[in-house]
């Protein structure tokens, strides 16, 4: 149930390409090699080809269900940001808003996520936790827009959000009102 003093912001879509490639890397790729093993393995080799038929699509509609999962939501003063199957929470306290940004990841390449450590990614979309280029550290990503990404660095200097946002300004904004 959410409370009154919840702002959700609307995160920009993925673009359809995304889903498309998950779709064609994840399940029409593995189940063509499946075919062909199917047409040219003996059947004596070929006793873990039924339930690949089914685990392989399953596992691509459950990741195509997982990118649908896209909210961030500050409420209390902690900013709620979920992207797939990762949710990371910060407290408005922790976040450094003088440095904070609205940035585009083709200008400011040093922000991308480069190294997924624990999370999910296919052109067009990152979510969960990712290492930067050019040593800036760890952070978690909800990046589905790369040309306009609100860049969130945490006071400690070691983390930092990046979140594709309809209106990123609109969230900004908010955090600074928060802040005070």
């Amino acid at each position: 149930m959410k409370t009154p003093s919840a702002q959700t912001f609307v995160v920009t879509p993925p673009p359809a390409y995304a889903s498309m490639l998950l779709v064609l890397l994840g399940g029409v790729l593995p189940l063509a090699i499946i075919a062909v093993l199917w047409l040219w393995a003996p059947p004596a080799q070929l006793s873990g080809v039924g339930p690949a038929l089914v685990v392989v699509p399953a596992v691509v509609a459950a990741l195509l269900l997982a990118m649908k999962r896209r909210s961030v939501e500050l409420r209390d003063g902690v900013l709620d940001v979920r992207g797939a199957l990762f949710r990371h929470r910060v407290a408005v306290t922790q976040l450094d808003l003088a440095r904070a940004r609205i940035v585009d990841l083709a200008e400011r390449t040093e922000l991308r996520p480069i190294l997924k450590t624990g999370g999910m990614s296919v052109p067009g979309f990152h979510a969960g936790h990712f290492r930067l280029r050019e040593k800036l550290g760890k952070a978690f990503c909800l990046v589905t827009d790369r040309h306009r990404v609100l860049w969130l660095p945490l006071r400690d200097g070691k983390g930092q959000l990046l979140i594709s946002l309809e209106q990123p300004q609109a969230l900004l904004d908010a955090l600074k009102s928060m802040r005070g």
